[in-house]
């Protein structure tokens, strides 16, 4: 388990733009990627607002003829690797075909494709629904097609861990690597739940911010004035490789992936553990596993969803793990900007993560105007900022209480 994991490429497509220069230059310039919803008529919903991925065409990414077999999660997450994969300068030979795997998860999957063949059922009958219905849906698919892509014919995996879900498959996917069970992995996740269901779904929970008539101020973390969260849409993915394989073929090494840890709250369906013990663990889980103290982490991508309940359960939880410490922290919600992925928030989060180490700047948490007294860390307001970083930590956390953090390092040889 001593072989050690790196970074060479970075993949995001979401609210923010498509790829990754471009996602990352309007995260430090603070722009918000959240407006009306244009996918479905939202007259009767009460929210109306999304951080959709606009102006994506599948054609640039996608054969004509296979983009009916895949719902938009998948086209998402194609779109995405492509851009790692660029940035990494892979190619799968057949040399390394047998050890280079992938590992793309979801939280809900095909959500467009299941409510689009529902209603096709219910009009016409069961001669209607597509041959492609299950392939374009099923949440494993995003691996499944990516595979195909480019031939790659190591592990193959996908978790359905709700909004830990791409965090969870960064994680094992480096695990897969230091266990020497792959030289590569594709890994991260994909979500495109901006439906009616979706949002109608969680709409009912009351998990939603209502405020439709500024979208772009609607997400805001940690901010004493947050009334829900903002559904994004979008994908994430890393390329993860063993420390030897990257430099076998000279590659552009952008950061090192160093712990990860899983915990579960065992509390509640929805709600995160009383005192943030979930959240607490995982992070103490780790930098364990990371052989790093809490001290040395100068930044965190935290979950940070602009609820009123997960923000300052959050912010207790990131004071008991790092007790002093934590008023040295830099602590940042991106979802501000990109709304939240859900199944995907924690491959694009990771990513951005890779990318504060690489430029030195800790990316902002805009919309934050109104301090609350139970969330008293520096949130990095508004305007992202020069700092010297080593360690950065993302945090994902989901429904049923599974937790997932990913601790990366700036690159160093040593």
């Amino acid at each position: 388990m001593n072989r050690r994991v790196v970074v060479t490429g970075v993949g995001l497509v979401c609210g923010c733009g498509i790829g990754t220069d471009e996602v990352w230059k309007n995260i430090v310039a603070g722009k918000s990627g959240i407006g009306p919803i244009t996918h479905f008529d939202t007259t009767n919903f009460d929210c109306r607002i999304a951080g959709e991925v606009r102006g994506f065409d599948p054609l640039n990414w996608i054969e004509k003829k296979e983009i009916k077999k895949m719902g938009r999660f998948i086209q998402l997450a194609m779109a995405a690797t492509d851009f790692a994969v660029k940035m990494a300068g892979l190619q799968v030979t057949p040399e390394i075909a047998d050890s280079t795997g992938v590992y793309i998860s979801s939280g809900i999957g095909g959500f467009d494709v299941i409510e689009r063949e529902h209603s096709k059922f219910l009009q016409g009958g069961p001669g209607k629904i597509s041959p492609f219905f299950i392939p374009a849906a099923i949440v494993n698919l995003a691996s499944g097609f990516v595979s195909i892509r480019y031939g790659a014919r190591g592990p193959n995996s996908a978790t359905a861990t709700a909004c830990s879900a791409s965090a969870h498959a960064i994680g094992d996917a480096m695990k897969i690597i230091q266990r020497d069970a792959a030289e590569v992995m594709i890994a991260g996740g994909a979500e495109a739940a901006i439906t009616p269901m979706g949002v109608g779904g969680f709409a009912a929970m009351k998990a939603l911010s209502t405020r439709n008539d500024e979208p772009e101020r609607a997400s805001r973390p940690f901010d004493a004035q947050r009334d829900g969260f903002v559904v994004g849409e979008g994908a994430g993915v890393l390329i993860l490789e063993s420390l030897e394989n990257a430099q076998r073929r000279g590659a552009n090494i952008i950061a090192e992936l160093v712990g990860y840890g899983m915990s579960g709250d065992a509390f509640h369906i929805t709600q995160p553990a009383e005192q943030g013990d979930g959240a607490y663990r995982v992070t103490l889980a780790t930098l364990k596993d990371a052989g790093v103290a809490a001290d040395a982490v100068d930044y965190v991508n935290a979950h940070g969803t602009s609820t009123t309940i997960g923000d300052a359960i959050e912010t207790v939880a990131l004071k008991r793990a790092f007790g002093e410490h934590a008023k040295k922290l830099a602590v940042s919600s991106t979802k501000s900007m990109t709304g939240h992925l859900l199944g995907g928030a924690g491959g694009l989060e990771a990513g951005i993560s890779v990318l504060a180490l690489r430029d030195q700047i800790l990316p902002p948490t805009v919309n934050y105007e109104n301090p609350d007294p139970a969330c008293d860390l520096d949130y990095v307001p508004n305007t992202a900022r020069k700092a010297e970083l080593r360690y950065a930590l993302s945090n994902s956390f989901g429904f049923g209480g599974t937790n997932a953090s990913l601790l990366f390092k700036k690159w160093e040889a040593r």
